[in-house]
Parts: C-alpha cells; sequence; structure tokens
C-alpha cells in the first residue's frame, strides 16, 4: 500500500521531482500532503527547478538534502532509494528528454532507471497552452502514458493558462492529485 509503513517499521520513499516552473516555488505542499500520507519524501529538482524551490525550507521539512546535480564518483549516496516518484511540476523540456532517453540531470537519470526499474511514477506537465501545443511535447507525454508513466494532463486535468501568466495559476493547482493517482498505480517494483 502506498505510503505505508512496512512490517519492518520502514516508511516508503516517494521522490518528488520538481522542474523550472513558477509552480515549483509551490513544492512543499506536496511534500506536506505526502509526509501526511506516510511517505518519506525527498526532493529532487532540475537545475532549473533549482532556481525556485526554497531548499533550506525544503531540507528542513523533509530531513533530507535536496538534490540537483548527479554525486561525483565514490561519493556515497545521501538519499534512501525510492518507492515511487512524482514529477511535479514537469516542464516541456523534462518530458521532451525524458521521452527521448536522455539523462543530463539528475533528475532525468532517476526518471529513466525508474522506469527501468518498474518503479511507479506520476508526472505533471505544467506549462502554458502555447507551448503545450509543441508536437515533440505532444508526442512525449503520449509516448510517457504509453510507456506506464501516469501522465497527468490536459485541460481535463488542469487547464491550461496563457503564456506569461502561470504564476498567476499556481494558486489553484490540486497538489492532492498527484498522490491520489499515485494510490492507483500499478506496484511493479520488487
Amino acid at each position: 500500500m502506498a505510503g505505508a509503513a512496512h512490517n519492518s517499521g520502514h516508511r516508503e520513499v516517494l521522490y518528488v521531482i520538481a522542474c523550472g516552473s513558477p509552480l515549483a516555488r509551490h513544492v512543499g505542499r506536496l511534500v506536506d500532503l505526502a509526509q501526511q500520507d506516510g511517505w518519506d519524501v525527498c526532493v529532487i529538482t532540475t537545475p532549473d527547478g533549482a532556481k525556485f524551490v526554497d531548499q533550506s525550507a525544503l531540507i528542513r521539512q523533509t530531513g533530507h538534502p535536496v538534490r540537483t546535480h548527479y554525486k561525483n564518483p565514490g561519493d556515497p549516496d545521501v538519499l534512501p532509494p525510492a518507492d515511487a516518484m512524482i514529477v511535479c511540476p514537469a516542464t516541456v523540456n523534462t518530458v521532451n528528454k525524458w521521452a527521448a532517453g536522455i539523462t543530463d540531470t539528475l533528475a532525468l537519470g532517476l526518471l529513466v532507471e525508474a522506469q527501468g526499474k518498474g518503479v511507479p511514477i506520476v508526472a505533471v506537465p505544467y506549462t502554458n497552452a502555447a507551448m503545450a501545443c509543441h508536437p515533440a511535447f505532444r508526442a512525449g507525454v503520449a509516448r510517457l502514458a504509453e510507456w506506464g508513466v501516469t501522465v497527468l494532463f490536459g485541460d481535463d486535468v488542469i487547464a491550461l493558462h496563457p503564456p506569461g501568466t502561470g504564476e498567476q495559476h499556481t494558486h489553484a493547482f490540486p497538489w492532492a492529485m498527484p498522490l491520489a493517482a499515485l494510490q492507483t498505480v500499478s506496484w511493479t517494483a520488487a
């Protein structure tokens, strides 16, 4: 059961991956909701996502470092392995690279590897209406869904906003939605 403690008392680990979007400023809300559901939450950002988050606040909130870059060879892993992942907000850039298998950031490397391991992933693209029209993005969203990623996208999920207005719509974002979707994902990871 997602978020529940194992018999050993170990809480399942959720990686929250935040990309470069004004919505990322509020990712602590998702962390809080996930913690209330019993998850041990770790936050990973893309390099542009790091520009939006309050890393110190997230470290205090999670008890884990916020990771953005690959570790150096020989350095220990500082985060426990993920049992599930939520990518929120997922930008056009991240969706396009992820769908192409590009791993030039820690976030993308973790996502590509997690797919190969069968780790449940929920992705919530957050972009404007103009960028969402690009054929590569639409194809990437479809490809990720086809490959088993739970993709929450479309006007029926989160209304697309006009370019330059994303910040004005962050207050209405349904942070509980990706967690609810994660509850319905088929758990195939060992």
